[in-house]
């Protein structure tokens, strides 16, 4: 991955909640996850450092999904529904950002996305 780093601000449908980060990698590692979860949400998602995530806008308007080890940490607005970034379970240091709220990101401009093995993930091992 040879992109510089990039910040972005992304945005749920109603606007209620805005964040920023910090993507390392700036848009080459964008994916998509086979777990049970997140095979039934279909977005695709880009690398951001956790630490660098920041919710401008909206925070008490986000709810929050976890289950099974609560390591994964989905976050969504409250009004609209939609899912703004999580915590990742394979590494908790990075987040995903829904790459369709990121502002002037067009998702269907990166395809093919890649699919990561989340059904067989090490952790459940």
């Amino acid at each position: 991955m040879t992109s510089a780093p990039v910040k972005v601000r992304a945005t749920c449908h109603c606007g209620a909640v805005a964040l920023e980060a910090t993507l390392p990698h700036g848009f080459d590692d964008i994916g998509r996850c086979t777990c049970s979860f997140c095979a039934r949400r279909q977005a695709a998602a880009v690398t951001a450092i956790a630490s660098s995530v920041h919710v401008l806008k909206g925070a008490d308007n986000l709810t929050l999904y976890s289950w099974n080890t609560h390591t994964a940490q989905h976050y969504f607005c409250k009004t609209c529904g939609i899912y703004t970034h999580h915590k990742r379970r394979a590494d908790p240091s990075q987040c995903g950002i829904n790459l369709g709220c990121i502002e002037g990101a067009n998702p269907w401009e990166y395809e093919p996305i890649v699919w990561t093995d989340g059904i067989n993930h090490p952790s459940d091992r």
